[in-house]
């Protein structure tokens, strides 16, 4: 299984970015999937995560209502939306592939995409 996410970039505050993270080597349509992220210094934190369907998603408080998470299935790809950002949005962002039945664990991740948020 391979991800591998892109769309960071540099962006200013109050702006927005889509990330995507495309899916190969498994069966995507059937695993919930999760964006997380990495600020320097910081531990890894949770971004949002979205159903195998797309019909049911949950977010951090922190983004909740700036970020959206969605995914097409026919196209093995999983997005991020990202409007409002804020400086402390700066992050290496992940995506990454639900354990099944499993609420926290992960067993792929990608390589990361770089969001830097100036102010």
């Amino acid at each position: 299984v391979q991800l591998q996410a892109s769309g960071g970039g540099l962006v200013q505050a109050g702006g927005s970015l889509r990330l995507s993270c495309a899916a190969s080597g498994g069966t995507f349509s059937r695993r919930f999937m999760g964006w997380f992220r990495q600020a320097p210094g910081s531990e890894r934190e949770f971004v949002a995560t979205i159903s195998r369907d797309g019909d049911s998603t949950y977010y951090a408080p922190a983004v909740k209502g700036r970020f959206t998470i969605s995914r097409d299935n026919a196209k093995n790809t999983l997005y991020l939306q990202m409007n409002s950002l804020k400086p402390e949005d700066t992050a290496l962002y992940y995506c990454a592939r639900r354990l099944p039945g499993s609420v926290y664990g992960y067993d792929y991740w990608g390589q990361g995409t770089q969001v830097t948020v100036s102010s």
